[in-house]
């Protein structure tokens, strides 16, 4: 039944329901009721024994790794190195490219400061932000009905994605904010 039902709906495609049931058969099966039984060959993923919420709840807290490992993806442990390894490489291209050029005159005849780079940055996206999305216009045409539960999903996202949007502009003020001395720098905000 898992492999028939998916987030907000079910599978319709045959090959994807062949495909979902046949990597549920791994996880869905007689094996699995065995004394901890392992997920991954290290054994540092089983199935709990058989208990309360307490008990499962401190297994999750005491027993299961605070960073996934990448053998649960069914992946070598090189493959973490090169994770970690290429979100570095990111980050220094990331901060390399904001870090912005100096002009030779020293700020002044046509160079800009630091601040005015970000500044026109935060007016220049500010400017381009999209507007909310109108929650009442979209509940009209787009009910919420027991048939149609994609429209739960939509009306969720939306709310979420109108917080973000608010977050995203508020950020950008207060940055201009930051940078005329009006409000503190929070590490937020830096």
């Amino acid at each position: 039944m898992v492999a028939e039902a998916n987030y907000g709906g079910r599978v319709t495609d045959p090959n994807d329901r062949t495909c979902i049931s046949i990597v549920l058969e791994d996880f869905y099966s007689p094996s699995m009721l065995k004394d901890k039984h392992k997920l991954v060959e290290s054994g540092k993923y089983i199935v709990p024994t058989e208990g309360d919420l307490t008990s499962y709840q401190d297994y999750i807290r005491d027993e299961m790794p605070l960073n996934d490992l990448t053998e649960i993806f069914g992946l070598h442990d090189n493959a973490e190195i090169t994770s970690a390894i290429n979100l570095t490489n990111e980050m220094m291209e990331t901060a390399l490219s904001l870090q912005g050029t100096e002009s030779s005159g020293g700020g002044g005849e046509g160079g800009l400061s630091m601040d005015d780079i970000i500044q026109n940055s935060a007016t220049d996206i500010l400017t381009r932000m999209p507007k909310a999305y109108d929650m009442e216009a979209a509940a009209k045409k787009h009910p919420i009905k027991y048939e149609d539960s994609m429209n739960t999903v939509l009306q969720q996202e939306l709310m979420r994605y109108n917080r973000l949007i608010d977050v995203i502009r508020i950020s950008l003020v207060n940055v201009g904010k930051a940078i005329n001395g009006e409000v503190p720098l929070s590490v937020e905000l830096e």
